[in-house]
C-alpha cells in the first residue's frame, strides 16, 4: 500500500472511531451506517480538505452528510 493510501485508510477509520464514540456504538454499528448513506467513500474521495479539519467539525460534517441523504431518499 503506498503512503497515501495508507493516510486515507488511516484518516477513515479514524474517522469511524470518532463517530462511534460519539454515538455511543459499536464500530459495526458504526459501519454499517457509514457505508449505507456513503459516508466512507465522501471521507475517501474527499481526503484532501478533509482531513486537515478538527475532529468535532469532522463529526458535524457526517452528521450533516447522512442527514442530506437521509432526506434525499425520503
Amino acid at each position: 500500500m503506498d503512503n497515501r493510501k495508507q493516510d486515507i485508510a488511516y484518516f477513515v477509520s479514524f474517522c469511524v472511531e470518532q463517530y462511534k464514540t460519539a454515538k455511543g456504538i459499536s464500530g459495526k454499528e458504526a459501519v454499517n451506517i457509514l457505508n449505507q448513506y456513503g459516508v466512507l467513500e465522501y471521507l475517501e474521495k474527499g481526503y484532501e480538505p478533509l482531513h486537515t479539519q478538527g475532529k468535532q467539525w469532522l463529526l458535524e460534517e457526517i452528521d450533516e452528510f447522512i442527514n442530506f441523504r437521509k432526506g434525499a431518499s425520503a
